[in-house]
């Protein structure tokens, strides 16, 4: 168990540097996890420059348990991701500006339809151009046990999305794997600046 953790540790503070060089965390914003079990995970504690991270700085809760001290207000967020996907390896939410402003702009129709694009296949299941593929983006909130359960039921119904927006916020991304999971928000973000350029790939 300890080797699962050093490695999540290790795992977490190298996607957080990653996150940071493409400005998709800026100053403290953000929160990365990942499964160490099927009931605990690692993830970064409250206040820390994700892109500055030691091994410290990931803390190890429980899945079921209450919110631990130092833990960031959106952890619940994290937590309900894999409670409900027991498959989630890891999940990463960052604040890029094309995920503030596009979540912004399309809040009305709760949702962002991306086609088209070459760049759907690094989405897990998705292995054509020609598909559409739906990102939810919910209103951003306080009241993070509401807005876990809001989420939680929408996803209920969309077993193969990867990814959802909150909007002026940033998004989520996730995978069975940390690696997975850097592939999807990668893909997302790229996305979202074409939808923010008005262009195509």
């Amino acid at each position: 168990m300890h080797d699962t953790i050093d490695r999540a540790r290790r795992e977490l503070v190298s996607v957080g540097r990653w996150m940071s060089v493409r400005n998709f965390l800026p100053a403290t914003s953000g929160n990365l996890s990942c499964r160490v079990s099927a009931t605990h995970v690692a993830i970064t504690a409250s206040g820390c420059d994700k892109g500055e991270l030691s091994p410290e700085d990931v803390l190890i809760v429980g899945i079921d348990e209450p919110a631990a001290p130092r833990t960031s207000a959106e952890t619940p967020l994290h937590l309900q991701l894999y409670r409900d996907r027991p498959a989630t390896g890891a999940v990463l939410h960052g604040h890029s500006l094309a995920a503030t402003l596009v979540s912004a702009s399309h809040l009305d129709e709760g949702r962002l339809v991306l086609s088209g694009y070459e760049l759907l296949k690094a989405f897990r299941g998705v292995t054509s151009h020609e598909a559409s593929v739906e990102v939810p983006i919910f209103a951003n909130g306080q009241d993070m046990a509401a807005l876990s359960a809001l989420v939680s039921e929408h996803l209920a119904s969309a077993p193969q999305t990867v990814c959802y927006l909150l909007a002026g916020h940033g998004a989520y991304a996730w995978g069975d794997s940390v690696g997975e999971a850097r592939r999807h928000l990668e893909a997302l973000e790229f996305l979202l600046r074409c939808q923010l350029n008005g262009v195509h790939e």
